[in-house]
């Protein structure tokens, strides 16, 4: 697509690449960000699409904020109003276009996921780690704060304890306690990273594309609805559901014992 990111396509499934490897592919001071919205507005419009594969080259995943930018705004000539700016219209919308895309999202976590990088991997709905990743909410490290969500993603992923944990030391954790700490879903040796989250994938996108939507949209809105606004969009969205010709090829091939045939 551009610079710093390489979009691929495998019938139903979507595999985007951060592609500077030499700078840790870090999500500012480049044009990371604009690629990454393009490509997610890319994906929303296409309706073939089914589920996304996150993932990067090189030794890290994303290393996050970059240095020399965080330099830059703290000299005297970016006002702290500049700054705020910056983050409103830069990174502070990839959160809500991975928390508004309906298709499902797996980071396939290579490497190093460090600050941003960490809070872009916790964007997503799946996470699977190499062997070889490390983590860590390094924002207080620099002295700054999370300043792309991760306040609000850490804890939903990890609990409160644990993402302050992370959040008040900066510490660097390894795949195994990622693992632990349900940071991640599964790791798997370096190599076999990106054949585990096509395997994924392929199971994933088996199923009818609307179901998937629909679902994904369903526990987005559930992490900040109460139970009775959940039940009542469950109801609608499964009245849409059942007069959908997927599931009544689903119902039909289930009970004649073959494999059902989907639409996009």
């Amino acid at each position: 697509m551009g610079d710093f990111l390489v979009y691929e396509q495998d019938g139903p499934v979507v595999t985007l690449t951060m592609n500077q490897p030499a700078k840790r592919n870090p999500l500012t001071g480049n044009t990371a960000v604009p690629e990454l919205l393009a490509a997610l507005d890319r994906i929303d419009a296409d309706r073939s699409v089914r589920c996304v594969i996150l993932t990067a080259n090189g030794p890290s995943f994303s290393a996050g904020g970059d240095l020399r930018e965080m330099q830059r705004q703290a000299t005297p000539e970016v006002s702290e109003m500049d700054i705020r700016q910056e983050y409103r219209r830069g990174i502070q919308r990839l959160p809500l276009a991975l928390f508004n895309l309906e298709v499902p999202v797996i980071a396939a976590v290579n490497g190093h996921a460090i600050g941003a990088g960490l809070d872009l991997a916790c964007m997503c709905d799946i996470r699977i780690a190499s062997e070889k990743a490390v983590f860590a909410e390094s924002f207080v490290k620099v002295g700054i704060i999370p300043g792309d969500g991760g306040a609000w993603l850490l804890p939903r992923t990890v609990g409160l304890a644990r993402a302050a944990e992370l959040a008040f030391t900066g510490d660097t954790i390894d795949a195994q306690q990622a693992l632990a700490w349900n940071l991640v879903s599964r790791v798997v040796p370096h190599e076999q990273l990106l054949p585990a989250a096509r395997e994924l994938a392929s199971r994933i996108v088996a199923n009818p594309a609307h179901a998937l939507r629909l679902t994904k949209r369903l526990m987005r809105e559930a992490l900040h609805s109460r139970l009775d606004t959940v039940l009542e969009l469950s109801a609608v969205f499964q009245a849409v559901s059942h007069k959908t010709d997927d599931h009544r090829e689903a119902v039909s091939a289930f009970l004649e014992k073959r494999k059902p045939q989907f639409g996009q």
